[in-house]
């Protein structure tokens, strides 16, 4: 029997049309609510260029990417394109570098649905699978969720261009951005705004400690690289850090026939509680952007100092491995390569072992890592050039978070030196400490996504409010035609004369 927490049983035999059945209903849904509605945004060409101009192009056709896709074409908002460097179905850490047997969000979460239910997770799985199955499953296995979300895509036909991989963001001087294009091989794309939406990795850089820097690049690995987990059987493997990318790793180095894997935590003890569930609702979810900075980064802070604990199913399974141990109060002092061996020294004096590293050590936000911002990252409003904490909350990592406004587009370090940043929007984990976590994961994105375009769509309202007033004079059509009303005082007039 099929286990329902690491895979989906097999599909129903009638699965095909029960899936027909239900994109003819998200139709039909969509229809009801004049979806697609007409675009409202007036043409816009370049000065001395006859290229197309998109009125947003979307950087990453992830979740992200694809929900702010979808929300677009709901309020109107057809010129846009949305731009992938990888092979379609390959889009985001799904099925490249992630590694968990099942999502931590719960399986009836809504996430990028935006408010559709025959959009939802639970209608797809219902429909391939039955209702007994949906009942059983606990969480969503991780390769069916990117098998959704390609689902997703395609039942919407947004308009996503694979092998796009866009190097820099141009600002022109006529106001538009040119995107260039790796390798040249295709004419740079020209638009009057850019939405960033690579998720967890959208405006970061691998966590690399300088310990790791030390060592061989070929006898290590973050847990975001393509990792050859074959090549461990039979190795002595060390994990560093013991959060869900770490534990995950460990599992599949485990799994692939690891002699032994080793976690070290430089906490002393496991982390055990997730704070931010204690708070999670949709009260949180409205009320974080609205609140002061100092409580903004007050709960960030704290969440960061507690660390969000693996999920269990996620520790059990490198657990239920007798050659798995958990190390704490092992942060490393020294690392070095001898006689082939890689060896760690902690700061307590004790000595690991190994051939082989992983870093679970997450990701850093930082604007200077995406190279398509690269030229302007140094103009870029930071939270450390807003905010300054109390001592005792004080976070390095946080303090390089961009500033955002509430449409999610980055804001001038010195106010008049980049205008052109407002037309760049940053959907993605990187805005949560901005305007909480509606960016980056499941359970809030199409809250976020409806954020995003209310600000897009009134942005290019106001930049072309000069059409829309010509518009406005220049209409004509009459709601009516002469005949539907009599003018008594002008009979009584011709009566009389």
């Amino acid at each position: 029997m099929t286990d329902p927490l690491t895979a989906a049983p097999p599909r129903l035999p009638d699965a095909d049309a029960r899936l027909a059945g239900l994109e003819a209903r998200l139709a039909e849904d969509l229809a009801l609510l004049n979806y697609p509605p007409a675009n409202w945004v007036p043409p816009r060409r370049a000065q001395g260029d006859d290229r197309p101009v998109s009125d947003v192009v979307v950087i990453g056709a992830g979740m992200c990417g694809l929900v702010a896709g979808f929300a677009m074409l709901r309020a109107g908002l057809s010129n846009i394109r949305i731009l992938d460097r990888a092979p379609a179905g390959q889009e985001g850490p799904w099925v490249t570098y992630a590694r968990m047997e099942t999502l931590r969000s719960p399986k009836q979460l809504l996430g990028p649905a935006y408010g559709m239910p025959s959009l939802t997770f639970q209608a797809w799985y219902r429909a391939n699978h039955g209702d007994a199955a949906w009942d059983a499953l606990f969480r969503i296995p991780r390769p069916m969720w990117m098998d959704y979300l390609n689902w997703y895509r395609k039942a919407l036909n947004l308009p996503v261009q694979n092998g796009m991989d866009v190097t820099r963001v141009i600002p022109r001087p006529d106001g538009l951005f040119e995107l260039e294009i790796a390798h040249g091989s295709r004419p740079g794309v020209l638009t009057r705004r850019v939405v960033m939406a690579g998720g967890r990795e959208g405006l970061g850089r691998p966590t690399i400690p300088e310990f790791a820097r030390r060592l061989p690049r070929d006898r290590w690995a973050h847990s975001s690289d393509r990792i050859d987990f074959d090549a461990l059987r039979g190795k002595r493997v060390i994990v560093i850090g013991v959060g869900a990318s770490a534990v995950d790793n460990a599992a599949a180095a485990l799994e692939a026939g690891a002699r032994e894997v080793r976690l070290l935590a430089r906490r002393p003890v496991m982390p055990t509680v997730n704070k931010l569930m204690g708070v999670g609702s949709y009260g949180l979810t409205a009320g974080f952007a609205a609140m002061a900075p100092e409580w903004r980064w007050r709960i960030m802070a704290y969440a960061n100092r507690q660390q969000t604990p693996a999920p269990s199913n996620s520790t059990r399974r490198v657990s239920r491995h007798p050659n798995a141990y958990f190390h704490f109060s092992a942060g490393i002092a020294e690392a070095r390569a001898a006689d082939g061996e890689i060896v760690l020294t902690t700061r307590s004096g004790r000595t690991f072992h190994a051939d082989y590293m992983i870093l679970g050590t997450g990701f850093t936000v930082d604007v200077r890592a995406r190279p398509e911002i690269l030229e302007m990252a140094d103009e870029i409003a930071l939270w450390k050039d807003r905010y300054t904490p109390p001592p005792d909350e004080a976070d390095e990592a946080l303090a390089a978070y961009p500033w955002l406004v509430e449409d999610f587009s980055f804001t001038e370090r010195q106010p008049g030196a980049a205008p052109y940043l407002a037309r760049i929007h940053c959907f993605n984990f990187a805005a949560s400490l901005s305007l909480g976590k509606v960016s980056g994961d499941i359970p809030a994105i199409s809250e976020g996504a409806q954020w995003l375009v209310r600000g897009l769509s009134a942005a290019l309202f106001k930049d072309d409010v000069d059409a829309h007033w010509q518009a406005l004079l220049a209409y004509e059509k009459p709601e009516l035609t002469g005949d539907e009303w009599t003018d008594a005082d002008a009979q009584a007039t011709a009566r009389s004369a």
